[in-house]
């Protein structure tokens, strides 16, 4: 069998499916063919299976060690991305009717338009004006006190922003979007009522959805949910009403083990804002790039920035992929570029991205 080389990478820079650590990649094809003596691959095995019920387990336990998840909260693996967690949020947590939405981005915007199908949504606040270039300041939150859930996304990979703060409800749940920053830095669970994220920027490939939902929040679904879409129903049967997405749970079992291996979160947290200051302070020191985000609310995970004018964009995208760096183009909504750099982007990725943006801008000033 080939040996996987990784002088043959290149660095991806995309904000999912994004790239995965190569130690993960590198176990996964060992394992590929014959999993752990099992005479197959992971993807060929039952769910029901006692190979695979130990695979789904510890990779539950290693989460929950990694995020310190206290007890009152449940795990569930699920599919549908984030897109159906939009969904789902109010099929479940609607009980008055009403919910407040903070608007930073597109898709916390994508959220509140599915969320007001079901019911009196109001938008507490919103960057959209300042084209989604910071997040609100706890007083410029207009909180309804009788809401059922207040809900943000925590970091947003189109405009580069990222929230620093955990604001204040004054006891109404919080519902976090953090798909793009997951597993980035230590987090306080017990100030969330339900956390999601879809596993392709920064916990393992596409197609699997982790939930974090305090148990209080279970069991109160409109009577017309789809039993699938109900989280009740997930909790209940630990992530195995039906087959869940086998594959990707493996993968993030991998990762939570690279990321214990690396020292846990907070580890990954110093090396993340590393790489997020090298950046930073190069743009700030440049007369040609331009920063999108305002300084207090910039993404440590998606840094959005733009070159002198949109020809120059393109012929960057289109001269940092031949230099071995893909997917620098910025989302189509916006423009310029954007450079994601979850956890399994190395320093070295990030210093080359450096390199060039300096030739880059010596050979086009």
């Amino acid at each position: 069998m080939p040996i996987f080389m990784a002088e043959n990478r290149i660095f991806n820079f995309s904000a999912g499916p994004s790239m995965l650590p190569l130690e993960v990649l590198q176990k996964a094809q060992s394992q590929m063919l014959n999993y752990e003596g099992s005479g197959m691959s992971v993807m060929e095995m039952s769910h029901r299976s006692k190979a695979y019920d130990e695979i789904i387990t510890t990779t539950q336990a290693r989460l929950r060690r990694i995020l310190n998840i206290p007890d009152n909260y449940k795990v569930l693996f699920m599919q549908g991305g984030g897109t159906m967690q939009f969904s789902m949020v109010p099929l479940n947590l609607l009980q008055k009717g009403k919910a407040d939405y903070i608007l930073t981005g597109y898709f916390a915007e994508k959220a509140y338009k599915e969320a007001c199908k079901f019911g009196d949504i109001k938008v507490a606040a919103s960057s959209k004006e300042q084209d989604f270039t910071f997040i609100p300041k706890q007083e410029d939150l207009n909180l309804d006190p009788e809401a059922d859930y207040v809900y943000l996304c925590a970091n947003n990979t189109i405009y580069g922003t990222e929230w620093q703060y955990v604001p204040e409800t004054n006891g109404v749940p919080i519902v976090a979007d953090m798909s793009s920053d997951i597993l980035s830095k230590p987090i306080d669970v017990s100030k969330f009522g339900i956390i999601f994220a879809g596993a392709q920027k920064n916990m393992g490939c596409a197609g699997l959805t982790v939930g974090i939902v305090r148990e209080d929040l279970l069991g109160n679904a409109k009577e017309n949910t789809p039993v699938l879409l109900d989280y009740k129903t997930l909790a209940d049967k630990d992530s195995m009403y039906n087959t869940p997405p086998t594959y990707a749970i493996y993968i993030l079992g991998l990762v939570l083990e690279w990321i214990e291996n690396m020292g846990g979160v907070e580890v990954m947290q110093e090396k993340n804002k590393k790489k997020a200051a090298m950046l930073y302070d190069y743009l700030d020191s440049s007369d040609f790039y331009t920063t999108t985000a305002n300084k207090e609310d910039r993404s440590m995970m998606n840094v959005t920035f733009r070159s002198p004018n949109a020809e120059l964009d393109a012929k960057f995208a289109k001269e940092s992929a031949a230099a071995g760096m893909s997917n620098l183009k910025g989302h189509r909504a916006v423009g310029g570029m954007r450079a994601s750099i979850y956890n399994a982007m190395p320093i070295e990725g990030v210093e080359k991205l450096i390199d060039f943006m300096k030739k880059f801008e010596a050979e086009n000033k």
